[in-house]
């Protein structure tokens, strides 16, 4: 299952009168952790554990944490230092080298669910918004959910980052929650499997294009959300209307390359992938006399990253990491410097 919140909350929304719940919150980072303020994971009395706060490393002591605040019904602040040689996470030797400081809330209606049954509805229906966590012990687990516009563009994992505010003679915890990355494959050959395999592991929603009937079979795209087969002519309202934030064009025919292509111009898609050489590029385009200069998304072709890959697998990999560098605002950097440009 994905880590992404709205994943957890589907898990949780079905059972969450079923059982007791805690959700644990991180709120404040100190030098390198896994995990940045605004982080959330979920642990029920039946054994749940939904998400991640670390890399795997103080999870089940978390657990432990969680049982007694199901027990006494009051919330726990945990403090895990891997320099401090006293703490937990030191004397194992687990944890990045930070400090990470974490919020442990009993989860239930007496609290109206913490506003996450809202949360949990707004990112379904494809809706962004900002989470406030009263931070100030009052006896009562507060915290509410602003929606936003709908639909908004995807923002970096950098802006999602939870930050401290004084409101209302309170401190709270501000995060912007988004629903996950929304993939248009258009396409359904042999290629496009590992596309929207991975594409659906890291949490996307996907849906897939091609009105080809001998094309994106359901019995080859399980893990595909959608499977559409109409004319090229309707993508544009469907990218409109479902917050579609990117996209693939993979056909191998350029009269659909570039039907595609001509549909998401003046959507609003932040970013698409034309696989095939810079001349193909050139075709599709003139096949429906656009520059890329009058392209309202960035188009990226060749599509992906440099990663020497020969296979479908790398290839789809080389795209979606790409895309996610953009999406995310980074530069797809080695981060040890081995990679040389």
């Amino acid at each position: 299952m994905s880590n992404h919140l709205l994943h957890l909350l589907k898990v949780w929304f079905e059972e969450k009168d079923s059982a007791e719940w805690v959700l644990g919150t991180v709120f404040q980072t100190e030098g390198p952790c896994y995990r940045k303020a605004g982080a959330m994971m979920l642990f029920s009395s039946n054994g749940h554990q939904l998400g991640m706060l670390s890399g795997g490393c103080l999870e089940s002591d978390l657990q432990r944490h969680a049982r007694k605040v199901m027990a006494t019904g009051k919330r726990c602040e945990l403090v895990y230092d891997a320099q401090d040689e006293d703490d937990l996470t030191f004397q194992l030797g687990i944890g990045c080298g930070g400090k990470v400081h974490i919020l442990l809330q009993p989860l239930s209606s007496s609290n109206q669910y913490l506003a996450l049954d809202k949360v949990f509805l707004h990112l379904s229906r494809n809706q962004s918004g900002h989470y406030y966590q009263s931070l100030t012990p009052t006896g009562q687990e507060t915290a509410h959910f602003i929606p936003g516009s709908a639909p908004s563009l995807y923002l970096a994992d950098t802006h999602t980052i939870g930050e401290k505010i004084d409101e209302g003679g309170a401190v709270w915890l501000k995060t912007y929650l988004q629903p996950p990355v929304h993939l248009l494959v258009c396409g359904g050959g042999f290629d496009a499997r590992p596309v929207c395999d991975i594409a659906h592991r890291l949490g996307w929603r996907v849906t897939l294009w091609d009105p080809r009937p001998a094309n994106a079979r359901r019995d080859y795209f399980m893990n595909v959300d959608t499977i559409l087969r109409e004319p090229a002519g309707t993508l544009a309202n469907y990218c409109n209307s479902q917050n579609v934030n990117a996209a693939v064009v993979m056909t191998h025919s350029v009269s659909l390359d570039s039907a595609a292509i001509e549909a998401l111009n003046g959507t609003r898609i932040q970013y698409a992938a034309l696989l095939g050489p810079v001349h193909r590029k050139f075709e599709v385009l003139e096949a429906v006399t656009l520059s890329e200069e009058r392209l309202s998304y960035q188009l990226a072709g060749p599509a992906g990253l440099k990663l020497g890959a020969a296979l479908p697998e790398g290839i789809a990999l080389s795209i979606l990491s790409e895309c996610m560098a953009y999406l995310n605002e980074a530069s797809a950097k080695s981060l040890s410097g081995i990679v040389k440009e």
